[in-house]
């Protein structure tokens, strides 16, 4: 198995970003923590972040014939960006969004979700754990 984990803008500031949202955890020890859940269940990744959509949306294109799913954040965009739902629906790998912070207790903006169109399941307010869970969901069910 081989999953694609995306992160948008502003995840490289973890730590920095409004720690009382976010933690105190910062990128790099999210990449650790993805690194290791994927070593302790044999699965291949690759992990990317950006903070432009259109970079986004070149990863997800460019994950179909690769990747066997895609666990996404797509932090901001999740509330703005067509573009990245329908290049998820474009390339039909099953795709689990994820978001550190309980989306829905937050503002009323972020209770918008376009990317939630076309995820086979969304995991919220669960911290690095989420990625943990998402990657796994992706291992039992494609």
């Amino acid at each position: 198995m081989k999953i694609l984990v995306l992160n948008g803008p502003n995840l490289n500031m973890l730590g920095i970003r409004e720690p009382e949202i976010y933690g105190r955890q910062t990128y790099r020890d999210l990449e650790e923590y993805v690194d290791n859940v994927c070593r302790e269940n044999d699965i291949e990744y690759e992990m990317f972040q950006t903070n432009r959509e259109g970079e986004l949306v070149d990863k997800i294109q460019q994950a179909y014939g690769v990747f066997d799913g895609i666990v996404i954040n797509p932090a901001a965009y999740t509330h703005t960006s067509i573009a990245i739902l329908d290049a998820v629906k474009a390339v039909g790998i099953p795709t689990v969004e994820v978001h550190l912070s309980k989306v829905s207790e937050r503002e009323d903006f972020r209770q918008i979700s376009y990317i939630r169109l076309a995820a086979a399941a969304t995991i919220t307010g669960k911290g690095f754990e989420g990625y943990g869970e998402a990657i796994l969901w992706l291992k039992e069910n494609c």
